[in-house]
């Protein structure tokens, strides 16, 4: 699927709904990073909501209206290995690609709560990830309980086009033009 070296960054989600948002931060995180391409790894469901989302096949059919750029792919691979933590999924792609560096995308809204992941050290430890500032959350990111504990690991925003090449742990940190808006919001204007 991936020729030898290729750079992917991995973006999982719920994507309940997909908006412009998601284009916007994969376009930033291809440009931040160094990547050849970004795959949407959209999860049939996330274990930290109570709320189940909207089905899986609504929201990949929502995304594939929105996504206008061939090097964003959605993938239903977590719905096909019936993965229902990340680490999961990175531990099956790592094995059907070895010779792939991927990269474990996330916002500063993610990086928040990220030790609240189901073996959230076994991701760093295993993966460099490239983490996007959000609204209302770059302090509360770069002060989360992960991003202290590997701080000695965190590349200067500066260097995060070589995030692909560090062997994990490795983690990098960088403001982006940003974009207010949320599947959050989106889903509450839904319902209103």
């Amino acid at each position: 699927m991936f020729l030898a070296g290729t750079k992917i960054g991995l973006f999982g989600g719920s994507f309940d709904p997909p908006h412009l948002g998601h284009v916007h931060f994969s376009l930033q995180a291809i440009k931040y990073f160094n990547l050849d391409k970004v795959i949407w790894l959209i999860s049939p469901g996330n274990p930290l909501k109570s709320i189940a989302p909207a089905p899986v096949e609504t929201r990949q059919r929502q995304a594939q209206k929105i996504i206008c750029n061939p090097k964003i792919i959605i993938s239903s691979v977590e719905t096909e290995i019936g993965a229902k933590y990340s680490w999961e999924t990175l531990d099956y792609l790592s094995m059907k690609h070895p010779r792939t560096k991927f990269v474990w995308l996330m916002g500063s809204d993610n990086l928040a709560q990220f030790h609240l992941w189901k073996n959230w050290k076994w991701i760093i430890e295993n993966f460099p990830i490239g983490v996007l500032a959000r609204p209302q959350s770059r302090q509360t990111g770069l002060n989360s309980k992960a991003a202290k504990i590997y701080k000695g690991v965190k590349l200067p925003a500066n260097e995060g086009r070589l995030l692909p090449y560090y062997p994990a742990p490795r983690w990098c940190f960088s403001n982006m033009p940003l974009m207010n808006v949320s599947s959050s919001e989106l889903r509450k204007k839904r319902t209103l």
